[in-house]
């Protein structure tokens, strides 16, 4: 089994997602089966194996949801921002 030539790519997401820790975002998620959610939210906190997510539901509601730095890294959620679509981490999705 061969090792990833950047070993340290789930590193550099965790600091740049460390870095946007109370930013407004747009969140993309595959959520398997042709389901793709897409809302906005803040980003609360970072942890050593997830990130959590304040979600803005429909109605008013808020919702957190956690997700695993292999997640973005596998592209399973996309992460930008909500204004101008820029995407927050463009070097990993070059």
């Amino acid at each position: 089994m061969a090792l990833s030539p950047h070993p340290d790519v789930v590193d550099k997401i965790k600091s740049d997602l460390k870095s946007l820790v109370g930013i407004k975002l747009k969140l993309r998620a595959n959520m398997g089966r042709c389901k793709i959610i897409e809302r906005e939210g803040i980003l609360e906190e970072t942890h050593p194996n997830l990130f959590v997510v304040n979600v803005h539901e429909k109605r008013g509601r808020n919702r957190r949801i956690s997700y695993s730095y292999a997640d973005v890294l596998t592209k399973t959620v996309e992460l930008s921002n909500p204004d101008t679509e820029e995407n927050f981490l463009p070097w990993l999705y070059s």
